[in-house]
C-alpha cells in the first residue's frame, strides 16, 4: 500500500507540466518540454484529487487506472476536460514498469450507454494518459486497449461513476 501511495504521488508530480501547459489529447507536442515560466507555470492545482480505478492482470501484465480531477485548472485556462484519465503498466511477476507501447481508451457514456472512439494515450513518463471530459452523472467504463512491448494485445476495463 505503501509502495502504491508513493508511485501515486510522484506520478501526480510527473504530469503537473503536461497539466500547466494545457495541451488537449491532439496537441501533445510539448510533453518533452519543461514547465513554461509565468502565470501557467505556477499556476495551483486545486481541487486536484486521485481516483482509483483498480487494477487487473491479464496475461502477466498488471494494469492499474487512476484519474485526477483537474477541472478547477483546465476551466481557468478555457478548457472543457476536468479529468486527466492514466494507466500504468508493469509485468506481473517482476514489478517492472513497462513504459512502452501503444495504449488507446474508449469511454462509455453513462446517459447514452453509447461507447466513444477510441481515443490514443500518450506515454508520459511512467504512465500513459490524456485529459477528458466526464460531464454527465452516473457510471463510466473505460475499456483500455493496450500493444506493449511484447507485440500482445490486451483489453483492460474500469469503471468509475462520477455522482
Amino acid at each position: 500500500m505503501k509502495r502504491t501511495v508513493l508511485l501515486l504521488t510522484v506520478l501526480s508530480f510527473l504530469t503537473l507540466p503536461a497539466l500547466a501547459i494545457g495541451q488537449t489529447p491532439s496537441d501533445h507536442s510539448q510533453h518533452a518540454m519543461p514547465p513554461p515560466q509565468g502565470d501557467h507555470g505556477t499556476m495551483p492545482m486545486m481541487n486536484k484529487q486521485t481516483i482509483m480505478l483498480g487494477e487487473q492482470t491479464i496475461e502477466g501484465v498488471k494494469g492499474m487506472a487512476h484519474l485526477n480531477d483537474v477541472g478547477a485548472v483546465m476551466a481557468q485556462m478555457g478548457k472543457k476536460e476536468n479529468y486527466h484519465f492514466m494507466v500504468m503498466f508493469s509485468d506481473a511477476k517482476t514489478g517492472a514498469a513497462i513504459e512502452q507501447g501503444t495504449v488507446a481508451v474508449k469511454i462509455t457514456d453513462p446517459k447514452t450507454g453509447q461507447t466513444g472512439e477510441a481515443i490514443p494515450l500518450m506515454g508520459m513518463g511512467g504512465h500513459f494518459g490524456v485529459d477528458v471530459s466526464l460531464l454527465a452523472k452516473g457510471e463510466y467504463q473505460f475499456q483500455v486497449g493496450s500493444k506493449l512491448a511484447d507485440g500482445s494485445k490486451r483489453q483492460f476495463t474500469f469503471h468509475y461513476t462520477l455522482k
